[in-house]
């Protein structure tokens, strides 16, 4: 009897393991679309959408209120994945933002992360309006321009996120104040859209192989 107990546990046992972790796979490999094939930036030609995984945010002219929010971006989100040549953050800033407060946020946050896929671009308030318009989702912009909802952009200009999420049914974007959000939610949603593209990189190359 003891022989058969341990028979069924070294080949049933690994059977169980292959198909949760099968089911898994097939679950949560891919991060919902919510929005297709968002415009590019017209207004600047060096930061592009496409081709990129953006994290893309707006940065209000009062920046004392959410400058606190970048540094909690960085240690959550950004520090984990800065390897990734693709991965990018882009914050649309107000041209009336104080550029004294702008560059003393900048060089404080340049003294802990690399900011070369940083991008701050300054605009007018009516182009900010017209990009987070075209995320078509149900947060607002505050009366400075700036939001505290950061989004997750695919390299096709796809907005990213939950469609069944357990809190809020359907997670268009991440509250930057809230800690525990980054650290649970967009973590681990950044690390399915960046496992997704790597797992389609090594697809393509096992095809050309062939």
């Amino acid at each position: 009897m003891k022989k058969f107990i341990v028979l069924g546990v070294l080949f049933i046992l690994p059977i169980v393991a292959y198909l949760f972790f099968a089911s898994g796979v097939h679950n949560f490999a891919k991060l919902p679309v919510l929005e297709e094939q968002l415009p590019e930036l017209p207004f600047d030609q060096k930061v592009k959408l496409q081709d990129k995984i953006t994290v893309l945010g707006f940065l209000g002219s009062t920046i004392e209120r959410e400058g606190g929010d970048l540094f909690n971006l960085n240690q959550k989100i950004f520090k984990p994945f800065a390897a990734f040549d693709d991965f990018q953050f882009v914050y649309l800033v107000p041209e009336e933002i104080d550029d004294a407060a702008l560059e003393k946020v900048t060089y404080e946050l340049g003294q802990l992360v690399d900011l070369s896929n940083w991008y701050f671009i300054k605009t007018s308030q009516e182009r900010i309006h017209t990009v987070f318009n075209n995320l078509n989702t149900p947060y607002s912009l505050e009366a400075d321009g700036g939001s505290p909802y950061i989004f997750i952009i695919d390299k096709d200009r796809n907005l990213r996120g939950r469609d069944d999420d357990e809190d809020y049914g359907v997670l268009y974007g991440y509250d930057s104040t809230d800690i525990a959000e980054l650290a649970d939610k967009m973590k681990d949603d950044v690390k399915i859209i960046l496992a997704e593209y790597r797992l389609a990189l090594k697809k393509n190359n096992a095809d050309r192989k062939k």
